[in-house]
Order: structure tokens, then sequence, then C-alpha cells
């Protein structure tokens, strides 16, 4: 648990999507919100990633539960949103983390190789936002979507996710 610059149990009877869920940024904000009481749902493409992180955070005592999909596909999402919502009721804090990446020169990277990273960051950003939009408590839901330093300043090898976290922005 983090120090107490927070008070106890901050985000109790409160629901929390988390995709990119599994991993990195994701995981480590789904786990900080469990801590603090939150209901998470992790979402991302790889069961076995998000099936160790649920059990994760139960083992320390949160409350999570996992939905294996792919951002790209947004009724896949929806029925993930929808269950959430029958399950727990408005979603609280929504964050839209899942990202693709590799490192390629632009001239050296195929245009499905371009296009599956534009479309897991800003069409699946898009996804969720859309499809979630209906879930969200309000007022008061929060949204957070996850972007990078390439949105603004391009990177070597990385101008896929620099197309692509500009995008993410400018949502």
């Amino acid at each position: 648990m983090m120090a107490g610059i927070f008070r106890e149990r901050l985000l109790e009877n409160r629901t929390a999507f988390v995709t990119g869920g599994g991993s990195g940024i994701g995981l480590r904000m789904a786990e900080r919100f469990a801590e603090h009481g939150a209901r998470v749902m992790l979402a991302g493409r790889k069961a076995d990633r998000l099936n160790a992180a649920v059990s994760a955070i139960r083992d320390a005592g949160g409350a999570a539960e996992a939905a294996a999909l792919d951002v790209r596909d947004y009724a896949a999402v929806r029925t993930a949103l929808e269950k959430v919502h029958e399950q727990s009721g408005p979603i609280d804090i929504l964050v839209c983390g899942a990202a693709g990446n590799f490192p390629a020169p632009v001239m050296g990277m195929s245009a499905n190789g371009f296009k599956a990273v534009v479309d897991i960051d800003l069409l699946g950003t898009f996804n969720v936002l859309r499809a979630a939009h209906a879930y969200l408590r309000k007022p008061g839901g929060l949204v957070v979507n996850i972007s990078a330093p390439q949105a603004l300043h391009p990177r070597a090898l990385q101008s896929h996710v620099c197309a692509a976290k500009a995008g993410v922005d400018m949502l």
C-alpha cells in the first residue's frame, strides 16, 4: 500500500474500467485504484496476463474482474462495459490505456504495421470512449486517456506512435 497521502478507502463504492490493464501503466493504475477500494475491471487482449493481474489484486484484498478483448472491436468493448454496468452500476473511472508499439523506421514499416498501432491506440481509445459514454457516472465520471511524449515530440523509429498519440491527445 502506498504511503497515507490519501484518506483510507478513498475509492470505496467506485468502479474503474481500465484498458491495457494486464501490464504496464494500466495495471499499476488498476492496482492503486483497488488499494483505495475501487472495484476494477481490467481489459486487454492477453487473458493470461489479465487473470494473473486479477489474482494478484484479489490476493491483496481488492475486487477485480477481467475482460479479454481487443479495443479495436467496438462490440466487444461495449459488451464488457455493459457487463460492468450491470454488475456494479455507473463507471466512475475510465482509463483508456491499451497501446501497441514496436520500433521501426518509417520507410521500413508496412502499412499494416502502421495501421495496427494507430488502430489500437487511436481507434481503440475512440471505441472505448464512445462505448463508455452511456455507462459513465454523470456528473462526476473521470476519463483518463493515456498518451505519450511522442504526441508532441517526434522520436526516431516511432512515427506510428507519434501519429496515434497525437490523435489521442486531440480526442
